[in-house]
Parts: structure tokens; C-alpha cells; sequence
């Protein structure tokens, strides 16, 4: 695909961030004053003063409307998922959706895409929206390449390069300027740095590996890539709706693509279990409950507040509902029965009293409650433990010493060797050297990213009872394991399901059920919060906090982490592990302070006088090249044209206009900013240069 896709095709070292949005998101004072002349640095704070334009009235009037759904329903067989839902999405909307697994997300995003139909209701979407999902099992052509994959020669901005680079070889000044024209409409210009950005931060570096072959992780992070490079670029207004998007992703991957979403001016429909992301990203949510939509403003604490509120005042009126109920009933078996002039308004009240006083609002709640085995005084010993797989370091003399209750955590980039380690301290695999000693009374109970064995045509009662019939409690006493699988959320019609019939976040429950059987008194939990739903994770997270024994997690939920673990085995690579005192957040300020302190020392290194004789090397790297030059006068013609478009504007919206217009004038000022923002930046840079 030309000069630009070899370049993408070999990732710069470290995958850096272009050189232009480091300029944008420098923030603090002294980094201008490192790079910048004062007059500079001035230039630069007026340029993001602009983004004031993009607040505020104007900005509201030009929102798009791009979805709206009236009394939508939809069951399978006799369970109803969600009926008569309505709502409205609107440009720039950031929405989380959020429900128990099985009550109908995924299929409520299926139907805004068109691959399934409601049964009842109706659904809008505008003509100009482009509706993108991302999906937790992503599809693929197997036999084609990542890069294919990724790239599709139907795109706009791929047509548009291979036409530039046609041109230019052949010659034709003609088709060379249609070509920069194209280019520029689509800012194809900045192609290859934003997707070597994207490539870098998700770590996809082997383009040309044939999708069969990756493993499911690498499957998804492909999936988010292709998505993230469609959308933007692609200048169509689009709704964009993710399913589980953090999946399989270590936590720097998470916060970058945090970071990446809010910059990005991309309407979003979510569906996540992890709530700083969900609060990072999102401003409203929805939640499916008892086949109804409830919508809540605001971050996920005032969801919690606001739905315990609801769910206070919805027993309040069901209670007043049951007082009334007693007294219409005793109304209606006091009537005689052969008459007929019952007052029918009274007599239809009853049934909708009686509908309203035998609402149940308790849902079923997984319960956990086992017996634990008891821990002796040695729990487990790692000495001066080593681990290599052919030139890559895992562990470099790991030592550790566990205790009784302990709660630790363990963090770092995929392919670090996080699995790895807890593989050696079970003893599944063996250290090249050291030793690993576990205490006697220990019981690992390990929680894998693997998930079941599933074997076919097992229903989920004969699976169980594979491992035990009957299961001791905490509290005393024991329960059948039918008994056992209904605490957790497996009713009696569940229970004889096939295995390959459960939806993800089954599986998980399941696979949770068939590792406490063991009575663990060291749990193992490696990646558990996948495919989970958000009161599934409550429960988990309320019987871990009061659990007595050992727990050692690894997950990229940083709430999760946050509220369980004591400390961090931090694996930086090259078989380094720190041993970090505190929780996730805790860790990450750390982290941020000793960046800045790094960041202070390369700035006064950079801001020594620059020697004379600095050599050629120096001026040949501040050359333009041909494409820069070229749109270094392109710059230098545009900007001032905008300004005075910009001018024009304003002063016709200071008259008398309608509604109508003044709504098309106040779209195209917010354009105009935001692109004289990005111009005026970029002619920055590229002066800089030259």
C-alpha cells in the first residue's frame, strides 16, 4: 500500500507519540519555556483560548440528533429482556450501559446496528450516522493478514494516499494536485503517525501475522485497533458502541485509550464492567433492570446514590399499594354475584392495585459463603527465584515471603510474565533456579483468564457434580450442588442447560462456583473481573474484603484493585518486580511524580546553551522535507482566510437572523475553531523547524 503503510508496517521504537500532539497536550509552564521562545509560548495559550468557542449555547444548538427508539421490546421465548424502553441519543453523547449479564445489552446494540429486530416498537436513526460496534468476539477474514485486516482498500483515507502516491511517481500535475486536495479534505496527511499511535499504544507490532494464528487477546486488541483507525478518520458523523472494549487490555493500554476517547470527537455507547473507566470516559447512564431503562446524569457514585434512592421510594409505594390492595379486595368479594353494576373504573383499578402490590424489587443476589480451610503458620516462600524464556528474563532473583491474610496485587504490560509467576508459585511450572516452599495446610484456588474446560453435551448440574455432591458452609452445615448452584443465580430450568449455551459472564459465575468448592484458603484470581457484570462484581468484591485467607489478584480493573489489595508486585520487564507498598492509585501518583521529577532533569539538560559546531547533522534535521514545505504555504494562505471567514460570521450572527441560520453560523464557527486551533499549531511546528 505505498511508502506510508511501510512505514506503519515498522513501528517506531517505543511507539512514541507524533511530535504534533506532544505539542498539543503540553500543559505545564516549564515544558513551553524548555522548547519555545516567549513569543511562542504566548502564540500557543492564544491558540487554546479558541477552545471557548466550542462551549456554551452555540455549541448545544449544533448537536445532531442521531438515535431515537419509542417502546422498544424484546424477549426470547417466554423471558422478556426489555419492554417498552424509549430513548434518545444525541451528538457527543458518552453513555454507559449497564446491567446483569443476560438481560439484553448486547442484544439492545444488536438491534441499533440492525442485526436483530425488535419485536415491538420503533426505532430512528438519522440517514447521515454511521453506527460502528465493537464487539467482545470480533470477526475476522482468517486467512488474511493483520494489516489487511486493519486496512481495507475500500477506506477514503487509503484511496486517497494510493491516488497521492500514484500521482506523484507518474508525474501527472494534474491528478498530483486533485490528489493534495483530496488529502487535505480528509487530513490525510497525519496518516501514519495516528496509526502508528494506535498500533503502538495497543502493542500490534507484527502486521503481518495471518489472524488465525493470534491468541484471543491479541484478537481483540486488532479489533479495537481497526476500530479506533476507522473512526478517526472518518469524517461521517458516527455512533460508536463498545462492547466490554478493556478486556485484555493491561492498564496502560486502558488509561491511553481513556485519554484517546475524550480527545476524540466520537458519540459512545458503552457497555463496561470497569468503573474508573466508565467514569474517565462517560458523563450519563443506563441501566436495564426488571425489563425496564432507568437513565442517570452523572459519574457511577451519584448511580449508585441515585438508584438507592429509587429503589427506597419504589418499596414505598409498593407498600402504600398493598395497604389499598387489602381494602379493593375486600370491596370486591363483598360484591353480590349476580350483579352487574360493579363500577368498571373500580373494578380495573383493582387489577392494576394488584399488579403494582405484588412487585418484587429484590432481585437474587449471588451469594458466597464457604467453609475455608485452615491456614497453618507457613503459607508460601519464594527464594532468590529465577525464570527465563530463551533470551527474556521473567524473574531475577525473586524473593518473597507470604503471611497469613495477605492481599496483593500484581500489575504490569501483557507479556511481562504476570501468569508466568503465579504458574511457578502453584508449581504447575518450575523455576530454572531457587526454591518454592508451601506450607502444608495451604489450598490454591486459581481463578485463570482460561476459564472452563468446556466438554460437550455436559449440562451445567452434571459438571458440577463432577467435583462433589454436597458442599460445606461457613455457617455450619452443607448444601446439594443444586442447592449450591442456585446461590449462584443458576435457577432450577438453568441447571440442566448445556454448557456451550451460557453466555460469558455465566461461564465466570460457574467457573467462580466450581473453585470455591475446594474450600481455598489462598485464592488465586487471575483476571476475574472479565465478562462479570457490575452486582455480580459487588458481591465478589464485599466476600474477598472480609475473606481470611491469602489473596493475590492480577487484573486491569483499577477500582478492583483499589479497594482489595494491601500492595503491588509491579513487573517492570526484564525480570524486575517492585515490590510497591499501597493500592493502584496510590501507585500511579508515585509513578507521575518520579516522570515529573525525570522530566524536570531532561528539561534542564535540554535548556543548556546549544554549542556552535553543533555539525551538520544538527541542520539536516531541521529540514523540511518536500510535503512539509509544501504544506507550510498551504498553512500560510489558509489561516488568514479563516480568520476572515471567522470575522464575517460573527458579525452577521451580531444582527438580526433566524433560528435556522444562526444554527448553521454557530456550526460553522465551531468548525472554523477547532481547525484554525489545529492550523495555527501546526504552522508552529513546522516554523520551528524550518
Amino acid at each position: 500500500m505505498g511508502r506510508i503503510l511501510d512505514s506503519i508496517h515498522n513501528p517506531l521504537p517505543g511507539s512514541e507519540k507524533p511530535h504534533r500532539e506532544q505539542n498539543v497536550q503540553v500543559s505545564d509552564t516549564t515544558k513551553l519555556h524548555s522548547s519555545t521562545s516567549p513569543w511562542y509560548m504566548k502564540l500557543i495559550l492564544c491558540c487554546r483560548r479558541r477552545r471557548k468557542w466550542q462551549t456554551g449555547a452555540s455549541a448545544y444548538l449544533c448537536r445532531m440528533h442521531y438515535v431515537s427508539a419509542e417502546g422498544l421490546t424484546k424477549s426470547y421465548g417466554i423471558t422478556a429482556l426489555f419492554r417498552n424502553i424509549s430513548f434518545n441519543i444525541n451528538e457527543g453523547d458518552k453513555i454507559a450501559l449497564i446491567a446483569r449479564n443476560g438481560v439484553g445489552k448486547s442484544t439492545l446494540l444488536r438491534i441499533l446496528t440492525g442485526r436483530e429486530t425488535p419485536d415491538e416498537g420503533k426505532l430512528w436513526i438519522n440517514k447521515d450516522v454511521t453506527v460502528a460496534l465493537f464487539e467482545q468476539d470480533p470477526r475476522f477474514d482468517e486467512s488474511k493478514t493483520v494489516l489487511e485486516n486493519i486496512f481495507s482498500s475500500s477506506h477514503p483515507v487509503m484511496q486517497a494516499i494510493q491516488a497521492y502516491e500514484a500521482a506523484e511517481e507518474s508525474g501527472d500535475g494534474i491528478a498530483l494536485a486533485a490528489a493534495i486536495t483530496r488529502m487535505d479534505e480528509l487530513g490525510a496527511w497525519n496518516f501514519e503517525a495516528k496509526v502508528k499511535q494506535v498500533l503502538g499504544k495497543l502493542n500490534i507490532h507484527h502486521l503481518q501475522n495471518i489472524i488465525n494464528t493470534l491468541s484471543g487477546g491479541q484478537r481483540k486488541r486488532v479489533a479495537l485497533a481497526k476500530t479506533l483507525i476507522d473512526i478517526g478518520f472518518d469524517h461521517k458523523h458516527t455512533l460508536l458502541m463498545m462492547d466490554e472494549p478493556t478486556n485484555h487490555l493491561d492498564v496502560e493500554m486502558i488509561e491511553w485509550m481513556e485519554h484517546y476517547l475524550n480527545q476524540e470527537n466520537v458519540t459512545l455507547l458503552l457497555v463496561t464492567h470497569d468503573r474508573y473507566f466508565l467514569d474517565a470516559v462517560c458523563d450519563e447512564i443506563w441501566e436495564l433492570e426488571r425489563e425496564n431503562m432507568f437513565v442517570y446524569k452523572g459519574d457511577y457514585e451519584n448511580y449508585m446514590e441515585k438508584k438507592a434512592a429509587r429503589i427506597e421510594n419504589s418499596l414505598a409505594s409498593i407498600d402504600k399499594a398493598k395497604n389499598e390492595y387489602r381494602k379493593e379486595l375486600e370491596w370486591m368479594r363483598k360484591q353480590p354475584k349476580a350483579r352487574t353494576t360493579k363500577s368498571k373504573s373500580r373494578q380495573d383499578n383493582f387489577y392494576e392495585v394488584e399488579a403494582k402490590a405484588k412487585q418484587k424489587i429484590e432481585d437474587a443476589q449471588l451469594q458466597l459463603q464457604v467453609k475455608m480451610n485452615r491456614l497453618g503458620g507457613k503459607v508460601a516462600e519464594m527464594k532468590k527465584v529465577y525464570k527465563s524464556y530463551g533470551e527474556k528474563p521473567i524473574l531475577k532473583g525473586f524473593d518473597y515471603t507470604f503471611n497469613k491474610g495477605e492481599r496483593a496485587g500484581i500489575i504490569g504490560k501483557n507479556g511481562v510474565g504476570k501468569s508466568t509467576f503465579l504458574n511457578i508459585l502453584q508449581g504447575i511450572e518450575n523455576a530454572d533456579s531457587g526454591k518454592v516452599n508451601i506450607g502444608d495446610t495451604v489450598v490454591f484456588g486459581y481463578f485463570s483468564q482460561q476459564g472452563l474446560e468446556i466438554k460437550d453435551n455436559m449440562r451445567v448440574i452434571e459438571y458440577v457434580k463432577t467435583f462433589a455432591e454436597s458442599f460445606p458452609l461457613a455457617k455450619g452445615g452443607s448444601l446439594s450442588a443444586s442447592q449450591f448452584l442456585e446461590l449462584f443465580l443458576f435457577p432450577g430450568e438453568k441447571q440442566y442447560t448445556y454448557l456451550t449455551s451460557l453466555s460469558g459472564g455465566e461461564k465466570k459465575r460457574l467457573q467462580l462456583l466450581t473453585i470455591l468448592f475446594r474450600n481455598p484458603n489462598f485464592l488465586i484470581l487471575d483476571e476475574p473481573t472479565n465478562d462479570l457484570d457490575l452486582p455480580t462484581l459487588a458481591v465478589l468484591e464485599n466476600f474477598l474484603s472480609e475473606y481470611q485467607g491469602c489473596v493475590l489478584i492480577v487484573s486491569h480493573d483499577r477500582y478492583f484493585m483499589d479497594r482489595l489489595v494491601d500492595h503491588l508486585f509491579v513487573f517492570e520487564g526484564e525480570g524486575t518486580v517492585r515490590d510497591f507498598p499501597g493500592n493502584y492509585t496510590q501507585y500511579r501518583i508515585w509513578q507521575k511524580d518520579e516522570e515529573s521529577k525525570k522530566q524536570t532533569e531532561e528539561i534542564k539538560v535540554a535548556t543548556k546553551p546549544v554549542q556552535d559546531n553543533a555539525g551538520p547533522a544538527a541542520a539536516a534535521k531541521k529540514k523540511l522535507s518536500f510535503k512539509e514545505k509544501r504544506e507550510f504555504e498551504q498553512l500560510e494562505k489558509e489561516i488568514p482566510a479563516l480568520e476572515e471567514e471567522k470575522k464575517l460570521i460573527a458579525e452577521k450572527m451580531s444582527g438580526s437572523i433566524g433560528y435556522d441560520e444562526m444554527t448553521k453560523l454557530s456550526e460553522r464557527i465551531t468548525a472554523i475553531t477547532t481547525e484554525l486551533e489545529d492550523k495555527e499549531m501546526r504552522w508552529l511546528e513546522l516554523s520551528e523547524m524550518a
